[in-house]
Order: structure tokens, then sequence, then C-alpha cells
């Protein structure tokens, strides 16, 4: 006799009946209402109790396994197969990563078929430097799914988003060029633009992003008019401060933009949170944006597959700069990523991120006094403050296990007083970010925290 199985039936919010059952299923997994070893319900018991089709129960069943969340056993039925616990020393809410969502056997299930198509000779074989056409057409196909239809061969396959965004910066400005770029903005960019020789200048945000004004007022200043300047921007959750253009900001930018004769580069890491209403930037003026996204903030950190959709004219001089640092993309994470782009895993796990995003957001919400911000939300937050204060609120948390981000890493400016902290909500599992949150809650509402120190003490 079978054991009959704890779950409740449910489906999620959103998507086609197989994609809202995974979601269902991936999310009660992760928050522990299914546990490891837990029996799922037959497929024509649940097909019935959910009014869907058996198909869709079967379909949704072959999509969890291949992602290694529950395994079929022959004659009993199908079970929990969860993810494997994690030991962490101290809590990182510095490094900004997805939630973890992969599981070891989907790893080793991929990489079982993929040792039966893939020999010596294969992988040793020099492939072109923008990657194999099938796999451009699938990363095309992949951005078409984030609101940007760009021709395969106009997509480039990187090392990464980092590398890609050091292709289109060295495609698009010139050694000692000029870089628009909002005041708090990527790291990992202003690290690029001051390798390079760039002159960076900082422009204004607000809760929308880089604000038009301000990038007019600079395209007609002196100091910047006729140097051909490049504008870099997030326009879907900046990092750090995970400000998000509305449609009509954006189209404003893209007006400017052309206007000034500006190139843009585009910094769309964050895409698979933005809804269907938010046209990239490479969307609104193709001729002039060099579009940058991958897989690692949408799928999993180890899969360092950097896209970069150029306009046609420029993709000679881009393959050119991805030749001169790095030779090709690696050849056997773009075999993972197509693998998964084409089974649809890909699609799955980010719309899994999502979900467990989303229940990190109210967990946030509930413990600290953060205001809810309008918009997409992703795996980052933003607590702004004074610099000083910021720091010794990084300081104080590190002493008590916690590793926050420098507030200074973002600022285009290091000097400037006012910055703030980045909560990375998607590094720790669940249970260990309510202990950093915990921590960071008496830190920032307890009599004698740095925000207090600071109003009291402004020197």
């Amino acid at each position: 006799m079978h054991l009959a199985s704890p779950w409740t039936p449910r489906l999620a919010a959103e998507g086609r009946p197989s994609e809202r059952l995974v979601a269902a299923i991936a999310e009660d997994i992760a928050d522990g209402a299914l546990a490891r070893g837990d029996r799922l319900p037959p497929h024509r018991d649940l097909a019935y109790r959910l009014g869907i089709g058996l198909g869709t129960v079967t379909k949704a069943y072959g999509v969890l396994e291949r992602r290694g969340l529950v395994q079929s056993v022959r004659g009993r039925g199908m079970f929990v197969s969860g993810l494997a616990p994690r030991s962490d020393t101290v809590i990182d809410l510095s490094v900004n990563m997805p939630p973890r969502v992969l599981d070891d056997r989907l790893l080793a299930a991929t990489l079982a078929r993929l040792a039966k198509r893939l020999d010596a000779d294969t992988f040793g074989a020099f492939i072109p430097p923008a990657g194999r056409a099938d796999h451009r057409a699938l990363a095309a196909g992949w951005l078409a799914g984030q609101r940007l239809e760009a021709p395969a061969d106009c997509v480039l396959l990187c090392n990464g988003a980092q590398h890609a965004l050091s292709v289109a910066l060295a495609t698009a400005c010139p050694s000692g060029g000029v870089v628009l770029t909002e005041a708090t903005t990527f790291p990992g960019a202003l690290m690029l633009a001051r390798s390079a020789g760039h002159r960076l200048v900082g422009l204004a945000l607000d809760g929308e992003g880089l604000m038009p004004e301000a990038l007019d007022a600079a395209l007609c200043s002196p100091a910047v008019a006729g140097s051909a300047p490049v504008l870099y921007v997030t326009p879907t959750l900046n990092n750090p401060t995970a400000a998000t253009m509305g449609a009509a900001r954006r189209h404003d930018i893209a007006r400017l933009c052309r206007r000034h004769d500006v190139t843009i580069i585009e910094d769309d890491v964050y895409s698979v949170f933005a809804g269907p209403d938010l046209p990239p930037l490479a969307a609104l003026a193709p001729e002039r944006t060099l579009y940058v996204s991958g897989l690692s903030k949408s799928v999993s950190p180890g899969l360092r597959m950097g896209l970069l959709a150029v306009p046609p004219p420029l993709v000679d001089r881009a393959i050119a700069g991805l030749q001169a640092t790095s030779t090709m993309a690696s050849a056997l994470s773009s075999m993972i990523m197509a693998e998964w782009l084409a089974d649809g895993t890909a699609q799955s796990v980010a719309a899994t991120i999502r979900l467990d995003t989303a229940r990190r957001h109210e967990l946030l919400a509930a413990m600290l006094p953060v205001p809810r911000a309008e918009g997409p939300k992703g795996f980052h937050v933003w607590l702004p403050m004074p610099t000083d204060a910021a720091e010794r609120l990084v300081n104080h948390a590190a002493a008590m296990g916690v590793v926050l981000m420098s507030p200074r890493l973002p600022l285009v400016d290091p000097t400037s007083p006012e910055s703030g902290i980045r909560l990375s909500l998607g590094t720790p599992p669940f249970d260990t970010l309510k202990l950093a949150l915990s921590v960071l809650a008496g830190l920032l509402t307890g009599p004698a925290t740095p925000l207090a120190i600071a109003a009291a003490d402004p020197t």
C-alpha cells in the first residue's frame, strides 16, 4: 500500500498550467512544505484534483525531475529529492547572486547527456569566436523571451555578462573616452571603465533610475559636448539601488540618445524580473544600443554565459574585441546553456527564482523597516543613508557575522557623502537570510544604531 502524499495540491498564480504546477511544487520544496522523501500525488489523482490534463501533470513532473527536485521510483511513484543542505560559517549578503534552485542531480544528468554527444575531438575543436550558429540562435530565442528581438548573427556568446560588458565597452568607447552613467551603479562597470582610462561622469537618479534631465544637462555641458560619450545604464533593477525605469522614461532616454547621437550600453542582466510592458532600450533604439545580458543572474552563477547583442554595423568590431579577450566562449558552458534553453530548464529555473525572490521580499518587509518599492523586485534592495553611517553599519554587521558590500564601491565619486547599503537577498538559504535580517534589524532599530549615531554626531 502506498503512503498518501502530504502535499495539498495547488497551482501558482501565473503561466501555463504545467508552469504553474512546476512553480507551486518547487516553491513548496524551497519553503519546506515538501520535505526530502515526501511522496507527490499520482498523476491521475493530481490531474483530477486540480482540474488539469493528465499530460500537463506528466510534463510538469518531467520538468521537476530534470531539475533534480523530484525522483521517480518504479512501482512506487514520484518523491521529493529536495535541495542538498548547505553550511555557512558567515552570512554573506555582499555578493549579488540568485537564490540557489538547481540541484546536484540536474547537473549530473545534464553532464551525463552531454557526455554521450561530446568526444575529445569535438571538445578540442576550435569554434567560432562568437559561438556556434545553433547556440547563438538559441540565445537569440532566450532574448526574445526577455522582450528583445535580435538577429542571431548579431548575438555574441561571451564568458559571462562581465565579459560581455567588457567587450561592449571596448567596442563602443575608444580608450580614454567619456562614459556617462548613474552616479550610483554597478561596481564591475566602474572597474572596467577606470581600468580602460575612461572619464566617468555620474548622473543623478531617482526612484525610477537615471533622470532624463540629468542626462540632457550633461550632454549639453561644455565638459561633455563634442566628446562622443557613451551611456552605460541599467534600466531594470539598477545595481545597487534596485530602481527600475518606467516605459515613459525609457522612451525619453532613447529619444535623448538619438538626438545627441549617443551610443548606449544597456545592462539588462535582471531582465527576467521585468514585465512585458517594459521594453529594453535596445528595442527602442536598436541602431545605437549594445545590449548586455547573461544567465548567471537568471539561472545559476556557475553558468558563465554572457550574451551581447549589437547593432549590425558593430558586429565585426565586437567580435574582434571578443577575440582579443578570450578567443571564444567556453565550449562546455555553451553546450549546457544550449541544453537548458532547448529543453525549457532555464525558463523553469528562472520562474522559480522569481517566486523564491518574492518570498524573500515578504520576509524582508516583515523584518526590516524598508519602504516597499514600486516595480519589479529582484534579489537585491537598497537602503539609502549617509556614506559614513553606511560604513559604520557594514563594520557593525561584520562583527556580528553578516558581510555587506562597501558603500563606496558603487559610487562614481567615492567621496560622495550619500550612499547606502545593498542587501543581496539571494545568496543565503532562506532560514539563514532570516537570521541575517534579524541581526540587521537590531542594528537599524536599536538606540545606538549607526544611523542614530550619525544623526547625533554628523562629523
